[in-house]
């Protein structure tokens, strides 16, 4: 069993940025594949970003080239840092893990194991 627990979410103004970060419990983090989903309300949980075991990333095309996915290992903590942050951006953002062999990225809600609480960012305009 894997517990995640995000933190850093807060409210900022349009333009501003945010770091989240999440940590994992267990001690074989470095074979999972991480994920940061976002859900705003009354809308469906979606893909924002994947990193895996040997740091490559991928994208939604909202967030490419405003946010960042990466991972410290020694840490057992996958972090998000989001510039340019736009009002569209307000949501529960949630972190997502699973175990890899192929160490392929995923981008599905369905794909991942295991999930934290969520927290909450705001983007005021």
């Amino acid at each position: 069993q894997v517990q995640l627990v995000e933190s850093g979410g807060g409210l900022v103004q349009a333009g501003g940025s945010l770091r989240l970060s999440c940590v994992a419990s267990g001690r074989t983090f470095s074979s999972y594949v991480m994920g940061w989903f976002r859900q705003a309300p009354g809308k469906e949980r979606e893909f924002v970003a994947t990193i895996g075991w040997s740091g490559n990333t991928y994208y939604a095309d909202s967030v490419k080239d405003r946010f960042t996915i990466s991972r410290d290992n020694a840490k057992n903590t996958v972090y998000l840092q989001m510039n340019s942050l736009k009002p569209e951006d307000t949501a529960v953002y949630y972190c997502a893990a699973d175990r890899t062999i192929s160490g392929a990225l995923r981008t599905t809600v369905g794909t991942y194991a295991y999930w934290g609480q969520g927290t909450q960012v705001t983007v005021s305009t």
